[in-house]
């Protein structure tokens, strides 16, 4: 890049040319290189270093879009990226002496990553860690202890223990203060690695024999703002004289070592010689106060014979090289002491299996993604080197997938066929990566990639026809059951939703009477149902998925509304004008099983529940009358006698089969005459009258004819009614308003029901005749009966020819239809008439 400057300009107008054109290539320049920050140790957690979004022009709206994400290498996470505003800030405290323990460069690093996906960008980042000044100056030994011969002369120096500051530069040890004392004083040296040490100097020759030991104070201060210090006793013995020094063979060695030597190996067998004699002849082996730490944790050295050992482990990736200084200290009374350098040199070997980094990895991810679909970012490392650090990424050959390296140690992993989710739900990849190392080492990384389903499959119920019963005089909002379907699917296109499939029945639509929950398919009932008016329903509920485009299936449901005995027996027969009270009158001259009085109850229950038995509740005497359990007729079982009183009171009560059990009562109350009675109905005064046939065989005969014709009429009308369908409300208008009376009614009924309608066949029975009536009943219905008198003004005929009789009813302009047969004169015709529908009697 080529600057050309126009001098000719005016100056300012130059100055300004020169500094956009510097600027311009130092921008170029920076677009290269790393971002670079700095910050100081000990931030507090939550601390915004810099806004990356702006310093790298990034769309903050899209960073959570794109996967952004922060990798710290080889340090744990210290700081982290807001996805919502770009900024860098702390997570954790970051200490720098933590960070950086070398202190042989005054620069500290910590490298980031940043990596953005779609498209897939990275971005290193440099973060200079500024050193404060927290720690103060330690002595490794809280006490110093020197040996000091009274021979020594003036000027004689000696080694102190140096203080050791993890912090760097200004803020480390700056200098060194004695206490105040007339033999010693201390000078401040400066070591090859910068690090600050003291000299006891001695400035006045020692007399052991005015002071055995000297007690100083060694003050070590560091060069931070504010100050901060640390202190050393230091004790001076004088010895007597000892004037040689141990030597060893070298000043220095140089050794070589493998990493993970096991602990106790061999590294150096020291020799060190003393051409004194006796105790100050015997050398003992130390390491001098030169020696680090981390050298004295590594390494051991033997007192007593000068073998250094492995004591700890040896890393090659860790620490590489190891400098210490070996003292060898004679036993005399003034020992004396010398030393040599090591340096040990670590080398490496194939010890650190390769490592994977999973940078991005998609799951899950659509059956039908297309071929080439990018699935994962991977990254290897090893921290070997040589052929130890070459490694190699493998997955295994049976799955539709393949490795695409991408730049250096990143590999792609792509779609090479086709999915098919139905049959793998999901795929177990396994990433290997191998060294090259002898023998070759390895590591592995297991990813599960989950396939998304599209929608396929359609809903199943466990069964295709519901039926479901019902009690009626059910609670509003009770719950029914729990339809459930299935979807195979996964995830949208498996939650499923249900609802009733609209449908009218009697203009009343399904969603009026049932309701079902759309998350969970329990059905509920919005109304309480009557067996008696609605018996069952058939509707459809249909199951429908979330998916794009939604797939349904519906089944069919049978509601079954059961009887439940709700319904009293309502005794029709014999008619109570005003009350429960019935009078009748018969002549005392009646036979021995006469039929007295017939009591006729009708239930508007079902099945068991309607099946009506009668009983004396209450009789005047028990021997006079007997009543028939099931057909309600009350017969005498002797003749009158002079003895019985004229008035007998019977009370019956009709009780259905149901459970509880629920029961009506009438009560009869018979008066005894001499004489033939008198009947009259409502509007016409007619008379009684009664045939009275001596001969015997008349009367079986006409018993066993009328028995016989009954019971074939009972079989034809039982099968007109199993074949003729409901008739609809239209064809047989309601008759509110029936007007009935009764007088000494004479009747025999049979009552027949299946479901919803009562099937009621009443015989009225005269002295000559029968008659048959059909009638469908429904819930509510008033049964009334009434008697006809011969002279009503009708027309009559006689023999086996029919008559019709229309009458119309005060209420509206419906009829009654009443085809008759068998009238006689002097006979009492039974009519039973419905409160709610026109009737036909047939005969």
């Amino acid at each position: 890049m080529s600057i050309k400057l126009d001098f000719h300009r005016p100056t300012t107008m130059r100055k300004r040319y020169v500094w956009k054109s510097i600027l311009l290539f130092a921008l170029w320049q920076l677009s290269n290189a790393a971002t670079h920050y700095s910050i100081s140790e000990e931030l507090k957690e939550g601390s915004v270093v810099a806004n990356l979004a702006a310093d790298l022009d990034w769309d903050v709206e899209t960073l959570s879009e794109r996967k952004m994400r922060l990798d710290i290498v080889a340090n744990k996470k210290y700081l982290d990226v807001n996805k919502e505003t770009g900024e860098l800030y702390i997570v954790e405290k970051i200490d720098r002496e933590h960070i950086c323990p070398s202190k042989t460069s005054i620069l500290c690093y910590l490298k980031l990553e940043v990596i953005l996906e779609n498209p897939l960008r990275m971005f290193n980042i440099e973060l200079e860690i500024l050193d404060i000044n927290d720690n103060a100056p330690q002595f490794r030994r809280d006490a110093i202890r020197l040996d000091i011969a009274e021979s020594t002369s003036a000027g004689e120096r000696f080694s102190l223990s140096n203080a050791v500051d993890p912090d760097i530069g200004s803020n480390s040890v700056n200098t060194y203060y004695l206490s105040e004392s007339e033999h010693f004083n201390i000078e401040v040296q400066t070591g090859r690695d910068g690090s600050k040490f003291a000299d006891l100097i001695l400035k006045k020759v020692l007399d052991r024999e005015k002071q055995a030991v000297h007690h100083l104070v060694l003050s070590a201060v560091d060069g931070g703002t504010p100050t901060r210090s640390g202190t050393a006793s230091v004790i001076v013995h004088v010895l007597d004289i000892n004037d040689n020094t141990p030597t060893f063979d070298k000043e220095e060695y140089n050794i070589k070592v493998i990493e993970n030597s096991p602990i106790g190996s061999l590294v150096v067998q020291l020799n060190a010689t003393d051409i004194d004699e006796g105790s100050n002849a015997d050398i003992t082996y130390s390491y001098s106060l030169y020696t680090s730490e981390k050298t004295q944790e590594t390494f051991s050295i033997n007192p007593s014979n000068g073998e250094l050992t492995v004591k700890g482990i040896l890393n090659y990736e860790d620490f590489r090289i190891y400098d210490m200084e070996i003292l060898a200290m004679d036993k005399g009374a003034n020992s004396l002491s010398g030393q040599c350098k090591i340096r040990i040199l670590v080398e490496d070997m194939n010890d650190n299996h390769p490592e994977i980094s999973i940078k991005s990895f998609q799951s899950p991810i659509k059956e039908n993604a297309e071929l080439g679909t990018v699935i994962a970012v991977v990254s290897i490392s090893d921290k070997d080197s040589g052929d130890n650090g070459q490694i190699d990424l493998t997955i295994p050959t049976n799955l539709p997938f393949k490795l695409k390296e991408s730049s250096g140690n990143f590999f792609e992993l792509i779609v090479s066929e086709s999915l098919d989710r139905e049959k793998a739900p999901e795929y177990e990849i396994t990433f290997t990566v191998t060294d090259r190392g002898s023998p070759p080492l390895s590591d592995n990384e297991t990813m599960t990639l989950e396939l998304l389903d599209v929608n396929d499959n359609v809903p199943q119920f466990p069964q295709s026809f519901y039926t479901i019963r019902v009690m009626e005089n059910n609670a509003p909002g009770a719950l029914l059951d729990t339809l459930t379907a299935y979807d195979p699917d996964l995830h949208e296109n498996q939650y499923l939703v249900y609802f009733i499939i609209e449908r009218e029945i009697a203009n009343t639509s399904m969603s009026m009477l049932f309701s079902i929950s759309p998350e969970n398919g329990k059905l509920y009932a919005l109304k309480t149902f009557d067996h008696e008016i609605e018996k069952e329903f058939l509707f459809h509920i249909e199951a429908r998925d979330s998916g794009v485009p939604p797939l349904s299936s519906n089944v069919t449901v049978h509601i079954i509304i059961v009887d439940q005995n709700d319904n009293t027996p309502v005794i029709v027969s014999p008619w109570r004008a005003h009350g429960s009270v019935v009078e009748e009158k018969i002549p005392r001259s009646t036979d021995k099983g006469s039929l007295v009085s017939k009591v006729i109850a009708i239930d508007g229950d079902s099945v068991l529940n309607s099946r009506i038995t009668y009983q004396f509740l209450q009789v005047t005497d028990a021997t006079l009358f007997s009543l028939d359990q099931y057909n309600g007729e009350i017969r005498t079982m002797r003749m009158f006698s002079y003895r019985d009183p004229r008035l007998q009171r019977l009370v019956v009560v009709a009780k259905d089969n149901g459970e509880p059990a629920l029961s009506a009562t009438v009560t009869i109350k018979l008066s005894t005459v001499e004489t033939a009675v008198k009947a009259y109905s409502d509007l016409t005064e007619v008379p009684l009258e009664y045939d009275i046939f001596s001969d015997l065989n008349l009367y079986l005969v006409i018993g066993l004819g009328s028995v016989s014709f009954l019971l074939l009429i009972t079989i034809l009308v039982t099968i007109v009614l199993k074949c003729q369908k409901p008739k609809s409300s239209k064809a047989a208008p309601p008759c509110r308003n029936s007007v009935v009376s009764e007088r000494n009614s004479f009747a025999d009924s049979t009552l027949v029901s299946n479901d919803a309608y009562w099937y009621s066949m009443f015989l009225a029975e005269t002295r000559k005749g029968k008659l048959v009536v059909r009638q469908p009943a429904p819930k509510g219905s008033r049964y009334i009966v009434s008697s006809l008198p011969r002279s009503t003004g009708l027309t009559e005929t006689s023999g086996s020819a029919p008559s019709t009789l229309q009458v119309r009813t005060a209420a509206n302009d419906s009829c009654v239809h009443l085809v008759i047969s068998n009238i006689y004169s002097g006979s009492a015709n039974y009519l039973i008439l419905f409160g709610w529908k026109c009737i036909d009697f047939i005969e």
